[in-house]
């Protein structure tokens, strides 16, 4: 479909403000509805976006307007679909803009409903699909035009996958994620572990196909038939990847709303002073997250990977569990923040499926840290500050990639060291080791051992020296030669801690 094609359909009632015809030969891949003034992350190459033009006000019009549509241009975007109902026509200096960056503007009246505009879309896309030539199907003509009426009626994906596999005796199948998550299954497929689900997705047995979207490496759908299961041709299972890639397209655009509030809420509990009334609205415009206790959950992906790849790989897991609200959003910071209601899981429940999101990446550090429950509204900055410092201790404390750790976990010197910035804990054990910091000369790095040794030891001469393989005479000049250097007294209990927590700050 192309954007001149919208002006085709009868009851939009479309108007072509600006567009020369180069523009509207485009294609369309998508459709984005949003009132943002910078909506550059929810875009996606090749989308029409729709807006009724809230975010544009006439005292500061010119930079908002450039904001916008700036960002559909360097998002790729085909064309804007501006409401008239705000502002009762398009701004001028909205057509000039777009005239500028050269995006196809059309007008929407006040009586057209922008779901109607993004269901004629992929209504239309489904259609030029089955306008294919017939021999290039493997599915029969009513199959195809009944999986295009269940994707108008919003059917769910279990039912598209019954329907279009009928024909060859509905044989077990899958749409699964990347971590073995199952989105729909048909009536004779067992039902499937995750941990086992990932496995088949990687093994060798059975057909994998990938669902065609834009996704990042933790929340891809695949259409998996396990080798038991029977056979289908492997054109009506293309045919089927493709229906379910449509029903794809639709949920992705159905949630988006849910998206724009979760990121809402989390840029207002990343926002010092927040009060407590802004709070509970903004937990109020996430439905289910109106009542608490909640946690807060924070996580970051390593290596080269966009900040999405990080939100969505925390949504993905908070998918797995059995019962959790949640809302999720990226910082300034690029880290990923949900917000989660507490129930009946707890942090041991995220470590299947965190392992999981993992091995989809290995190559890539993914770790989260996870906050104490909070009652009220204005506890939940607190709680960010409680997962990042999880976080930190998660990605510096734990040699295993994929780590989740709970605020609560941090019971012990080391692990509660490890949240502290890296600069600072280098910073403080260069000023209590002193000259020990140093390893050079080597007498240093002698000294240093010695000390690691004599504190792992409870500070026993004997066991020591035996530990060492030296005279405990020796373990005692240099025990006195760490204590002048450092000008600590390793007989107070508050020195010995200050040196342990400094051997742990290296």
């Amino acid at each position: 479909m192309h954007v001149g094609d919208l002006l085709q359909i009868k009851g939009l009632d479309l108007t072509l403000v600006w567009g020369g015809e180069n523009l509207l030969d485009q294609a369309i891949s998508g459709v984005t509805a949003t009132d943002l003034e910078d909506p550059a992350r929810f875009l996606q190459p090749g989308e029409i976006v729709l807006s009724g033009l809230v975010w544009w006000t006439e005292a500061d019009r010119h930079a908002r307007t450039e904001r916008f549509v700036s960002a559909l241009a360097e998002s790729g975007a085909t064309a804007l679909l501006a409401g008239e109902e705000t502002h009762g026509t398009v701004p001028a200096d909205i057509v000039e803009s777009c005239r500028e960056h050269g995006i196809a503007l059309l007008a929407v009246p006040a009586h057209t409903n922008f779901r109607a505009i993004t269901e004629a879309v992929y209504r239309r896309q489904w259609g030029d699909l089955s306008r294919r030539p017939a021999d290039h199907f493997a599915l029969p003509e009513n199959v195809r035009n009944e999986l295009g009426r269940l994707l108008d009626q919003r059917a769910e994906a279990g039912e598209l996958l019954e329907c279009a596999l009928a024909p060859f005796g509905t044989p077990s199948c899958y749409v699964l994620t990347s971590s073995g998550r199952t989105i729909a299954r048909t009536a004779s497929a067992p039902e499937l572990p995750a941990t086992q689900a990932a496995q088949n997705l990687r093994g060798p047995a059975g057909e994998t196909l990938r669902v065609q979207a834009e996704t990042t490496p933790y929340d891809a759908w695949y259409l998996h038939l396990p080798p038991q299961a029977g056979g289908a041709p492997p054109r009506a299972l293309h045919e089927t990847a493709e229906a379910i890639g449509q029903y794809r397209h639709l949920h992705d655009r159905r949630h988006a709303a849910r998206r724009r509030t979760g990121q809402e809420l989390i840029a207002l509990v990343d926002r010092d002073g927040a009060d407590a009334g802004a709070l509970a609205n903004a937990l109020a415009s996430c439905g289910p997250l109106t009542e608490g206790p909640w946690q807060v959950v924070v996580t970051a992906a390593g290596g080269q990977l966009a900040d999405s790849a990080a939100e969505e790989a925390l949504t993905e897991a908070l998918q797995h569990l059995p019962s959790a609200d949640f809302a999720v959003g990226t910082t300034l910071d690029a880290e990923a923040v949900a917000v989660v209601r507490s129930g009946d899981w707890g942090t041991a429940a995220l470590r299947e499926p965190w392992s999981l999101l993992h091995d989809c990446r290995p190559e890539t550090p993914l770790h989260t840290g996870v906050s104490a429950p909070t009652t009220e509204p204005t506890g939940l900055r607190t709680a960010l500050a409680q997962a990042r410092y999880a976080l930190a201790a998660a990605r510096h404390g734990s040699p295993t990639p994929g780590q989740v750790t709970a605020v609560e976990e941090l019971s012990s010197l080391d692990s509660l060291l490890a949240g502290i910035p890296a600069d600072v804990r280098t910073i403080f054990s260069a000023a209590t080791l002193g000259p020990l910091a140093d390893r050079e000369p080597a007498s240093h790095s002698r000294l240093l051992e010695t000390l690691e040794v004599f504190l792992a030891h409870n500070c026993s001469w004997a066991r020591t020296a035996e530990a060492l393989h030296l005279h405990v005479n020796t373990v005692h000049y240099r025990i006195e030669r760490i204590q002048d250097l450092t000008g600590r007294d390793l007989s107070r209990l508050d020195h010995k801690l200050d040196l342990r927590a400094a051997l742990l700050c290296r």
